[in-house]
């Protein structure tokens, strides 16, 4: 007979949960719990990847068939049965959970292992927000050192955009609505220049003047404006995920002989070459660290948009609380 998931697994976890409205715990369904960094404690005797004590990291996904055509390209996260980090099923029919816990278990083949010289707590937001921009700068051959890269959107994703950009030799531009984030996006994130994308003088000075554009908003905003800073065959790649449809316009891409893409983070082969990368240029995330306590605060400041740019969770200090 075979082993139910708590005899097969019998190790006891610690973790977070939240009440919810009903009165019911639950392990804060509203949140990701992914970008995970530790420390091996136990690996299976099947493993010659990774030892106990190996730093690794575990992204946004914890499984997948293994077996489909994308899967066999290392595009994992494309398959039709990937698993996700958190609100899942598993493979055993269980929910996966992520990371609010001090242990976790993953399949070997969904963990990476995470550069020396990269810090756990700002660089484990590279797990998603490096590898979403990461993977279609590649893909789509937005690497092309002199090239120009417009960035919209200064948030989790696009600030690392920026350092990604710089790091491949791009001349970076960012959009943004905010002419507060002009100071930011330039003397700190080292962005090249700066274009406020309501603000009609400046757009028409920027327009055709760019190679590729990676839009990381992730609200309802026009297309229209962007496809017109793009250069003849140029690339405007979307990776935000608005909760409503965008209108495209056909003309200014038929005539300029423009794309539009997307693109959804990346295998596990493309998200170790991110993390190697990153740790070569020392791209690491712009963080605020956090302990479990903190959570409430930290998701009504998140609706605010009052954090630069990821809030961390220092699981580990928080269980010596």
């Amino acid at each position: 007979m075979a082993k139910s998931p708590e005899e097969e697994h019998p190790q006891k976890v610690f973790g977070w949960a939240a009440r919810d409205s009903s009165g019911s715990l639950s392990p804060f369904p509203f949140s990701r719990r992914h970008e995970i960094v530790g420390v091996v404690t136990k690996t299976g005797k099947s493993v010659t990847k990774f030892n106990k004590g190996d730093r690794v990291g575990v992204g946004v996904m914890v499984g997948s068939c293994n077996t489909c055509e994308t899967c066999q390209q290392d595009l994992e996260n494309y398959c039709p049965k990937v698993i996700f980090t958190y609100n899942s099923p598993n493979h055993d029919k269980t929910k996966t959970y992520g990371g609010y816990s001090d242990m976790i278990v993953v399949d070997h083949r969904f963990v990476v292992r995470f550069p020396d010289n990269l810090p756990s707590d700002s660089g484990a937001p590279l797990l998603c927000a490096g590898i979403t921009v990461y993977s279609p700068m590649k893909y789509y051959g937005m690497t092309e050192p002199g090239k120009h890269l417009g960035v919209a959107g200064l948030g989790g994703l696009g600030h690392i955009a920026v350092k990604i950009g710089k790091a491949f030799g791009l001349k970076v531009t960012v959009i943004s609505t905010s002419p507060a984030k002009e100071d930011e996006a330039i003397n700190r994130l080292g962005a090249d220049s700066f274009v406020v994308s309501t603000d009609p003088a400046q757009l028409k000075a920027a327009m055709g003047t760019m190679d590729y554009i990676i839009d990381t908003v992730s609200a309802v905003h026009a297309l229209a404006p962007l496809i017109g800073l793009l250069k003849l065959n140029g690339k405007l790649v979307t990776v935000g995920l608005p909760n409503k449809p965008l209108e495209l316009p056909i003309f200014p891409l038929v005539l300029g002989r423009k794309l539009v893409g997307g693109s959804d983070i990346g295998g596990i082969k493309e998200t170790q070459e991110m993390l190697d990368f990153c740790a070569k240029h020392n791209i690491t995330s712009e963080i605020e660290l956090i302990k479990m306590d903190y959570i409430n605060t930290a998701m009504e400041r998140l609706a605010k948009s009052d954090v630069r740019y990821r809030f961390v969770i220092d699981v580990g200090n928080s269980l010596s609380q």
